[in-house]
């Protein structure tokens, strides 16, 4: 991407109602945002609402509260990670309107076929994440590990894979105290990350 103090200048002129500025950072992220939206609505929603409608929703919010100065962003990375969280709420509103009792797409019947039919459309269910959802887990994951030295990551990386924080301390030579503290930092982040992402 390019320097921060591109997007400094970018998010400041949009800001202050720069049109092209505006269009920039639209073309920017949108098509990523898109993406991000088409894999977090499930295929009967899908029908009802456009990922791309989802995505126009969250750039009228970004830019309507980046006018009223509600933000400050310096750097590439907390413009799309500012993005990701709008575009998810705006995802998970859309969910939660199509599932409320009475619109609940779950309830809806496919007229393509019975439950009779053979099974010859059914496509089992994917066990790899798609390129978008492996995306999104890399950047969480790195967003979470911001501000870990090399050995606290370490750390965390031996407690995903499911290691005690006993076999921890022994792997890297540290107090269980000190694997505890590191491991705690990173649920306060893990907590904070779902409750900005409701």
């Amino acid at each position: 991407m390019p320097h921060d103090a591109d997007a400094q200048e970018l998010v400041t002129r949009a800001r202050s109602g720069d049109q092209q500025a505006a269009a920039e950072l639209f073309n920017r992220f949108s098509r990523r945002l898109v993406m991000l939206a088409g894999s977090r609505l499930d295929r009967l929603v899908r029908g009802r609402v456009d990922p791309e409608d989802v995505v126009q929703s969250a750039y009228r919010s970004f830019f309507a509260r980046l006018a009223d100065g509600q933000f400050s962003l310096d750097e590439w990375g907390e413009v799309w990670g500012l993005l990701v969280r709008i575009t998810l709420r705006k995802c998970g509103h859309k969910l939660e309107h199509a599932r409320a009792q009475r619109r609940d797409a779950g309830r809806e019947v496919s007229l393509a076929g019975s439950p009779d039919d053979s099974g010859d459309g059914w496509q089992p269910i994917a066990r790899n994440p798609t390129p978008v959802e492996a995306l999104m887990l890399a950047e969480t994951v790195e967003s979470l590990l911001a501000g870990f030295d090399e050995r606290e990551q370490e750390m965390v990386g031996l407690r995903l894979q499911g290691h005690t924080e006993r076999e921890i301390c022994e792997s890297v030579g540290r107090s269980e105290r000190t694997v505890r503290r590191v491991l705690e930092r990173l649920r306060h982040r893990v907590e904070r990350l779902r409750e900005e992402e409701r």
